[in-house]
């Protein structure tokens, strides 16, 4: 029986002939929020960001100020889950006004109208959401 050559290699993206993945994947810590929370508690804004390539999610770590507030708007593609690090506020719904605390766990459908206002204290919390697939150039025959 003659010997039967061995397929060639596949990459990570499958096809023959791609790049082999530098290392197996590894869990790591990337940040305490609790603690960039703290260290922030005057500013506003985003305190932190998932910039890890080739991820599948995108975080963020929002600080509002004392009383700062994010208007109302509609995320019309995406569910997003905000986690309360600390501080306080309320969400304001087309149904209904939830308080905020420290620990919350807050799921956001898409589609779904909302606004957030922080408290005297402030309000961090993180947003995790699948990541948004990156723009593509069509050609005038695709569009």
């Amino acid at each position: 029986m003659a010997d039967t050559p061995h397929p060639p290699r596949t990459g990570a993206a499958g096809a023959p002939g791609a790049p082999e993945p530098a290392a197996d994947p590894v869990p790591r810590l990337l940040c305490d929020a609790r603690e960039l929370a703290a260290e922030s508690s005057a500013r506003g804004g985003a305190l932190w960001r998932l910039a890890e390539a080739g991820r599948q999610l995108d975080a963020n770590l929002v600080r509002l100020p004392p009383d700062g507030r994010v208007e109302e708007h509609v995320e019309p593609d995406l569910d997003v889950l905000l986690y309360v690090v600390s501080g306080d506020g309320v969400v304001d719904t087309v149904q209904e006004r939830r308080p905020l605390a420290e620990g919350g766990v807050l799921w956001l459908p898409r589609g779904s109208r909302r606004s957030l206002t922080a408290g005297r204290g402030g309000l961090a919390y993180l947003t995790v959401h699948r990541r948004r697939p990156g723009l593509q150039i069509k050609s005038r025959g695709d569009s």
